[in-house]
């Protein structure tokens, strides 16, 4: 499939009308996936970075505007078509207003659908600098830092909210670079304790031997180089929140300390025997499995129970594919304002590689990869797959079927196997440059099998 090739959506519930507009632009170079309902449209949009969206305003449950709608917050690029058939000047200019690029009324010919859609891509290549103005990000899909609108983060969201009004000890679990300590932030900045101090500590990053005196404070003359006396980073959270990153790391014997502090609220500093009250929150935060540990003996179960009050899971990212625009356009907003540049946007094709790629380091490798893709750049106002890492350049932009939606009512099982033989059939065309039994050898058939499956899927092509 050539790089170039526009990715396409229409919606509409009229299933032969829909049919026969995705054949006609198919055979025009576009690559088009169709939606039978508003929410069909939606669960495709959630998966795929289109370029191009067409969708009928009237449609059953979630109408068309809605879906333009989701469309253009996610996909501030993305030329949005509406067909109206009733065509008033009202639906015409309300979808405007909302972000359409233009608008076609029932009955139409198809060249005049060809005329808006070229129009409509150069109306967007000569305001592309202005289409980073219409994608700032809103305050509904952040906390502290955090960012999302897929379902997981939203219920993320809820729950750190709720548990901000607590005083409970939590766990916070989920893969290094997902953002556990950006939630146990939001968790202190969002609750009656955010006047005092959030204290953090890394439980991997200090030596076992220095981690006890970082944490509890030490006595002047405790060990060599104790010179006074100290507080500790306990002492430094009193009445705010302490948060223990990694805390699975700790040593059997600071584990057995901890859990004195969590049953008790008091501690010694080291070398000290005059006992400290503590008023603090703790958060604790880990990419281990603790529970398995516990199992394994190598961490305590009574200290387990007493840090897993509130469990909190942060997704990784392969969750919340979904998410990726937005984060995406977070990092260049942030990344771009930090070098004094100015407004930055991302190419459909660019947006698709990243929304494939699986980010084994979640958040942080992605934030990673649009500063690269950044500095990469040099000074051009769109980052484009030449900016992106080759790791990430080299995975697929097509549609992945993997994740199939199935509508509530059924799906059409002939017609979608046969979309995707067709679509093997073609690429396979495509690789040969059209030798039929090339193509046929690749996809380990006989040459007359292909031309029959052509004659009955694609008549015009099989001459």
């Amino acid at each position: 499939m050539a790089e170039g090739d526009k990715h396409l959506l229409i919606v509409d519930d009229e299933n032969a009308l829909r049919e026969a507009i995705a054949e006609r632009l198919a055979d025009h170079g576009f690559v088009v996936e169709q939606a039978d309902s508003g929410e069909q449209a939606l669960q495709r949009l959630s998966e795929f970075a289109f370029d191009v969206i067409i969708t009928d305003l009237r449609l059953p449950g979630i109408d068309g505007r809605q879906v333009m709608d989701a469309a253009l917050q996610r996909y501030p690029e993305i030329v949005a078509i509406v067909i109206t058939g009733f065509g008033t000047v009202k639906d015409a200019v309300e979808a405007i207003k909302q972000g359409a690029s233009d608008f076609i009324t029932k009955p139409f010919q198809f060249d005049a659908l060809l005329h808006v859609l070229t129009s409509a891509f150069e109306q967007r290549r000569l305001k592309s600098e202005n289409a980073y103005l219409r994608s700032q990000l809103e305050d509904r899909y952040r906390i502290d830092g955090l960012v999302g609108r897929s379902t997981v983060m939203r219920d993320l969201f809820h729950l750190l909210e709720t548990v901000a009004t607590t005083s409970s000890t939590v766990l916070i679990t989920g893969e290094t670079g997902t953002g556990k300590e950006l939630a146990a932030r939001a968790i202190h900045h969002n609750s009656p304790r955010r006047a005092n101090r959030f204290v953090a500590i890394n439980c991997s990053a200090i030596p076992e031997t220095l981690l006890e005196a970082e944490l509890f404070g030490h006595a002047r003359g405790a060990f060599t180089g104790a010179v006074g006396n100290r507080q500790g980073r306990l002492e430094q959270a009193h009445k705010g929140t302490l948060f223990l990153d990694e805390v699975g790391t700790m040593s059997p014997a600071l584990q057995a300390k901890m859990l004195r502090v969590l049953q008790e609220r008091e501690f010694e500093r080291v070398g000290d025997s005059h006992t400290i009250k503590i008023e603090v929150r703790v958060i604790a935060a880990t990419h281990s499995d603790l529970a398995k540990m516990v199992a394994e003996g190598t961490f305590r179960e009574d200290l387990y129970y007493r840090l897993n009050v509130i469990p909190i899971r942060v997704p990784p990212l392969r969750e919340r594919r979904d998410d990726i625009p937005l984060l995406v356009r977070h990092f260049l907003q942030k990344l771009s304002e930090e070098a004094g540049r100015g407004a930055m946007t991302v190419s459909q094709d660019a947006m698709r590689r990243l929304m494939a790629y699986p980010w084994p380091g979640n958040v942080r490798q992605l934030e990673n990869a649009i500063e690269r893709a950044l500095a990469f750049s040099h000074g051009r106002t769109q980052i484009d797959v030449p900016d992106l890492t080759p790791e990430i350049q080299s995975q697929s932009a097509t549609i992945d079927s993997s994740e199939l939606w199935f509508p509530l009512d059924g799906m059409d099982f002939e017609a979608y196997i046969g979309g995707v033989e067709l679509t093997l059939i073609r690429r396979s065309l495509e690789r040969t440059q059209g030798n039929k039994r090339q193509a046929a050898k690749l996809l380990n058939l006989k040459r007359t099998t292909l031309i029959e499956k052509l004659k009955r899927l694609e008549p015009r092509a099989a001459d």
